[in-house]
């Protein structure tokens, strides 16, 4: 495998640019909202702006702009996006509330006893604004590194 290749491959770059951006901007986001510092927003998944919808997007404007809208590459990318955007917004976004309905049984169910409780991860999936947001900074990112 080429390396050097790899590295200067603009399709990745862009996608690169775009998470990076993404996952930056959780934590000042979660600051501005809840005036205090949580640096684990810099890795995980959920909350604002949508990282995988950012990715996506930026994959699927790259390689309209780099290999054209009628390429096959094109259409991969862009049915892979639409596949990532419903994913997040929808199926995701669903067992997070499910998680939360869940902690929330748990939590009444066993409460005043000391049990092994392991709440459920809630925040799996996005809010259609975070969602769309992730979409913009995507397709942003890539214009700014493509031209």
């Amino acid at each position: 495998m080429d390396l050097q290749a790899l590295l200067h491959n603009r399709h990745l770059l862009a996608v690169a640019v775009a998470w990076s951006a993404a996952q930056i901007l959780k934590p000042i986001i979660y600051w501005l909202i809840n005036r205090k510092w949580d640096w684990g927003w810099l890795l995980t998944a959920g909350g604002m702006p949508s990282s995988h919808s950012a990715a996506c997007s930026a994959l699927a404007v790259a390689t309209a702009i780099i290999d054209g809208l009628d390429s096959a590459a094109f259409a991969i990318a862009f049915v892979t996006a639409v596949v990532v955007l419903y994913d997040a917004a929808g199926v995701r976004r669903s067992a997070g509330q499910q998680a939360h309905v869940l902690n929330q049984i748990l939590e009444e169910l066993f409460s005043g006893r000391p049990i092994a409780e392991e709440h459920l991860r809630e925040l799996i999936g996005h809010t259609p604004f975070e969602v769309m947001m992730g979409t913009i900074l995507g397709a942003a990112s890539s214009f700014l590194v493509l031209r």
